[in-house]
């Protein structure tokens, strides 16, 4: 016969069973579930009822702090939320630039319209004189 220790509610078998399933889902090395942090988890990652979950208080309090110390969030969640950070500072440097870029194509957009309107005025001034074109690399002087 199991003897129960009252002040833990199970067997420390089970007792043993939860804290190795508490780890593996702290860790984030879940077998048997989604790796969610959550005491539904605990129960089936340990392979127990929820009842026999319910009345390891010790095991409880144990996973109530320590879900509370990581946040409720996995290793991986952890990771995943940091890459998150990181892509969306990235993301947001990645616009400031683009909208820098845009601005000097439009600039350049700009001053090649007013080329563009010059020269177009140049070859109608040309086009008006009645004389031939001059060439511009002909030696000054002669």
């Amino acid at each position: 016969m199991t003897t129960i220790d009252p002040t833990k509610g199970v067997p420390a078998a089970t007792a043993k069973t939860l804290r190795e399933a508490m780890d593996r889902l702290l860790a984030g090395r879940p077998r048997r579930t989604d790796g969610r942090l959550t005491k539904e988890n605990l129960y089936k990652e340990a392979g127990v009822s929820r009842a026999t979950m319910n009345r390891a208080r010790a095991v409880l309090a144990e996973w109530d702090q320590r879900t509370k110390e990581t946040g409720s969030r996995t290793q991986g969640e952890a990771r995943r939320d940091d890459e998150l950070q990181g892509l969306r500072a990235e993301v947001k440097g990645l616009k400031r630039q683009r909208t820098e870029l845009q601005a000097k194509v439009d600039a350049a957009a700009t001053v090649i319209a007013a080329l563009h309107h010059d020269n177009a005025a140049l070859h109608e001034h040309i086009g008006s004189r009645k004389g031939s074109v001059v060439s511009l690399n002909a030696p000054r002087g002669e």
